[in-house]
C-alpha cells in the first residue's frame, strides 16, 4: 500500500466472493472492502517503488519504480505480439507496449460480460486470470477501451464534465431519505429535492456489493451536501452511464475478433 502514496494505478480485486465479481481501479490508499461487503480485497499496484532500505542498497532514489510484472510475463505479452516492451508508461501499441497497457487491456478484459458469465464460477473462488490474445488489434482495441474505463474510474476523463443530470432543490440539501422514482434520486422523504435525469440502468448498477449511487448517498445520509458534492454526484452518474455503454462495446469486440474463447490464445496467466 506504501506504493499508492506516490505517482500509481492499482487494481482492486477479491480473492473469493459472495457477490458478483468486479474490479476497481485506485489512485490512492483504500481500504479492506472495496469491491466486496463481506469478503476482503487485494490490491496489486502496477508499479512498486523501493523502501529506504532497499534504496541504499541500489544506489538509486526513492522514487525509483518497477512496473510490478514478472520478466517472464512481460516477455509472453511481447512475443504474442510482436513488440518491444517499454518499461514504465505505455507504448505506442505499434512498435511497443508498456506496464499501463497491460492495466488498461486487463481492465478491459474484467469489464467484459461475457467473461464475467463465462468465468462465473471460478471467479467466486480465485483471483480472476488474464486470458492473453495474439491478435494485436484486438490488443489495441481493449487497451483503449480500458483506458477509457480507467479514466472514468478514476473521475480523470473529460467526459465527467457534461453532466447527464440535473439538481433540484436547496443549494445545500441534507440527505433524509434516498429513493428513486420518475427518473430521479430523490434526498427527501417528500421527494422535492434530488438528482433528475438518472437511467434506471445507472441507478441500479452495481459494483461488487454496492449500488454505488445509492451507497454513495447512504454514506451521507444526515448531512448537508456541499455544491461539491452535488457536481461529485453528477461525474458518478455519466462515469456509470459510460461504463455500461463500454462494458457492451468490449464484448462487441471480442465477438468481432472470434469471441470467447476464440478471440484469446494461450493458457490464461496470473
Amino acid at each position: 500500500m506504501a506504493g499508492m502514496t506516490r505517482p500509481n494505478v492499482g487494481l482492486i480485486a477479491a480473492r473469493q466472493s459472495k457477490e458478483s465479481f468486479a474490479v476497481l481501479a485506485t489512485n490512492c490508499v483504500c481500504t479492506h472492502k472495496i469491491v466486496t461487503v463481506y469478503d476482503r480485497s487485494f490490491l496489486f499496484p502496477l508499479y512498486t517503488y523501493p523502501n529506504d532500505s532497499q534504496s541504499e542498497k541500489r544506489l538509486t532514489t526513492f522514487d525509483t519504480r518497477s512496473a510490478n510484472l514478472s520478466a517472464k510475463f512481460v516477455h509472453r505479452v511481447s512475443a504474442l505480439l510482436g513488440v518491444r516492451w517499454t518499461c514504465d508508461g505505455s507504448g505506442d501499441l505499434l512498435h511497443t507496449i508498456g506496464p499501463e497497457d497491460i492495466f488498461h487491456y486487463s481492465y478491459a478484459v474484467f469489464y467484459s460480460p461475457a467473461y464475467r458469465s463465462r468465468y462465473a464460477e471460478f471467479l467466486k473462488i480465485d483471483f480472476p486470470r488474464l486470458p492473453l490474445t495474439g491478435n494485436v488489434e484486438l490488443f489495441r482495441t481493449l487497451t483503449r477501451l480500458g483506458g477509457e474505463l480507467v479514466a472514468l474510474h478514476l473521475l480523470e476523463s473529460l467526459k465527467l464534465e457534461k453532466p447527464l443530470t440535473t439538481y433540484t432543490g436547496p443549494a445545500n440539501p441534507e440527505v433524509e431519505k434516498i429513493s428513486y422514482a420518475r427518473d430521479t434520486v430523490w434526498l427527501d422523504k417528500a421527494q422535492t429535492r434530488g438528482f433528475r435525469g438518472v437511467p434506471e440502468a445507472v441507478w441500479s448498477f452495481h459494483i461488487g456489493g454496492y449500488q454505488v449511487c445509492d451507497k454513495w448517498l447512504k454514506d451521507r445520509k444526515g448531512r448537508t451536501l456541499s455544491k461539491e458534492d452535488i457536481a461529485h454526484y453528477h461525474k458518478i452518474v455519466v462515469a456509470l452511464s459510460e461504463t455500461i455503454r463500454l462494458m457492451k462495446e468490449i464484448d462487441e469486440v471480442i465477438e468481432k475478433h472470434g469471441g470467447w474463447p476464440g478471440a484469446f490464445r494461450g493458457t490464461p496467466a496470473n
